[in-house]
């Protein structure tokens, strides 16, 4: 499984742009083959800042997530709303049972 997290940290006037942004991108990712999970949540001590967190089933799921227009027109776009470039991490994870 590939875990990813990222942030994006909103300027005071658009952050109400950017968050509609970020709730479009996540409903269409969510509806890709190999999405497991896709969500946006705005940071309880900074009500500027987009945390994202998602997990697909494989690298070719995220590689072909990555390669939707629609996925690189939202980074173009949350790119020029925010105040500082986006940050995105990319994680080789497997699921272990809680005993």
């Amino acid at each position: 499984m590939i875990l990813v997290t990222g942030t994006l940290q909103a300027r005071a006037d658009s952050i109400d742009s950017l968050r509609a942004l970020a709730i479009e991108h996540v409903a269409r990712s969510r509806t890709e083959a190999g999405c497991i999970e896709h969500g946006v949540a705005v940071d309880a001590n900074d009500s500027l800042r987009l945390v994202f967190f998602e997990r697909w089933a494989d690298r070719a799921a995220l590689d072909a997530h990555f390669e939707v227009p629609t996925s690189r027109a939202f980074v173009a776009q949350a790119t020029d709303l925010a105040a500082q470039p986006p940050r995105i991490s990319v994680y080789e994870a497997e699921e272990i049972a809680l005993r």
